[in-house]
């Protein structure tokens, strides 16, 4: 005999549900957010973190027409699309896309380049493509329930203002508009987004479904936790930049030297590193980092596909990536592709 089904939660405790679950996952206290709001992020840190993020916003449109495309409701619709006139803007120059293009241009960053997206981490990219699929596979309520995080954005870009106006005053306050012009309309989104949702989610079986949908914990792609992912890969890309030799830059694309050959030893089934009367036996990820040496991707993609190859931690790969590639540098055994 089957267990009665569980009555939904009232509609504060459900609200209260969904707040302290996003809160716990939300961006706000990664160290990235922290040290940028203490003013410890170096320039070359802080335009890493602007230029990355851009993709984020140009994903968000997208997001909110997969949404907008599972409604069958013209209130819905026309109240949803407001979302995207925001950030595409009503005309060429205007929206949240625009604001950020100039943000990126206040910190000294080329707008053809960070427009242009070549510069963004994989990581980055595919930490915001998993939200949009997570948008296409789930149910509308679902998808709008995975926008919740609007309920911390408004004290989030008032705190973000203020930090930047004190810590970086070499960034012009003008274009800081985009976190002035997302502190009401997040507001207004996310009562627009909760209301649907406690009005639908009228099962409890809705109501968790709305809440892992905002969360994610299950799958850890939804917003929050991508943000997480997301800011890691920012920082390990600054990191980079500013704790390595300019020969590790992001853009740096190592190729083994002409008189370095990658071999593998058929007696011991392990990669052997050839060089004129030496050799060097490596182990798996010495191995991989080499496999992937070949002039074609920068150190940045290099590092990412390893974190999700060996599913190691980003921070901890980067300083062991670098190190290693930085001797095989010094030794004359990489090169680096113009």
């Amino acid at each position: 005999m089957s267990e009665p089904a569980r009555p939904p939660l009232p509609r504060d405790e459900f609200v209260a549900w969904l707040r302290r679950e996003g809160a716990s996952r939300y961006h706000d206290a990664h160290r990235v957010h922290v040290l940028m709001h203490q003013g410890k992020l170096s320039r070359a840190q802080l335009q890493q973190w602007v230029l990355n993020r851009f993709y984020y916003q140009t994903r968000i449109p997208i997001k909110d027409a997969i949404i907008l495309s599972k409604s069958e409701d013209p209130a819905f619709r026309r109240a949803w699309i407001r979302r995207i006139h925001d950030h595409d803007g009503n005309a060429p120059g205007e929206g949240g896309l625009a604001l950020w293009l100039r943000l990126a241009e206040g910190v000294g960053l080329s707008r053809a380049e960070v427009e242009g997206l070549g510069s963004v981490l994989p990581g980055v990219k595919f930490a915001c493509d998993a939200y949009v699929t997570l948008v296409r596979e789930r149910s509308l309520l679902e998808a709008v329930a995975s926008s919740l995080t609007e309920f911390f954005a408004p004290d989030l870009m008032s705190r973000r203002i203020l930090a930047w106006q004190q810590h970086y005053p070499w960034v012009d306050a003008d274009m800081l508009a985009y976190f002035r012009s997302r502190v009401p309309r997040a507001a207004r989104d996310s009562e627009e987004a909760i209301e649907l949702v406690v009005e639908q989610a009228r099962t409890y079986d809705l109501q968790e479904r709305c809440v892992a949908a905002h969360s994610q914990d299950r799958n850890l792609v939804a917003p929050a936790g991508l943000r997480t992912s997301r800011l890691r890969a920012r920082h390990r890309g600054a990191a980079v930049s500013e704790g390595a030799p300019s020969a590790l830059s992001l853009s740096f694309r190592p190729r083994l030297a002409a008189k370095a050959k990658l071999r593998l030893d058929p007696k011991t089934g392990k990669y052997i590193l050839l060089y004129p009367e030496k050799g060097l036996l490596l182990n798996a990820t010495g191995a991989a980092i080499l496999k992937r040496c070949t002039g074609e991707q920068p150190l940045s993609e290099i590092i990412a596909a390893l974190a999700l190859e060996f599913q190691s931690d980003p921070d901890q790969l980067t300083a062991e990536v670098s190190t290693f590639v930085r001797g095989l540098l010094d030794r004359g055994l990489i090169q680096a592709e113009p």
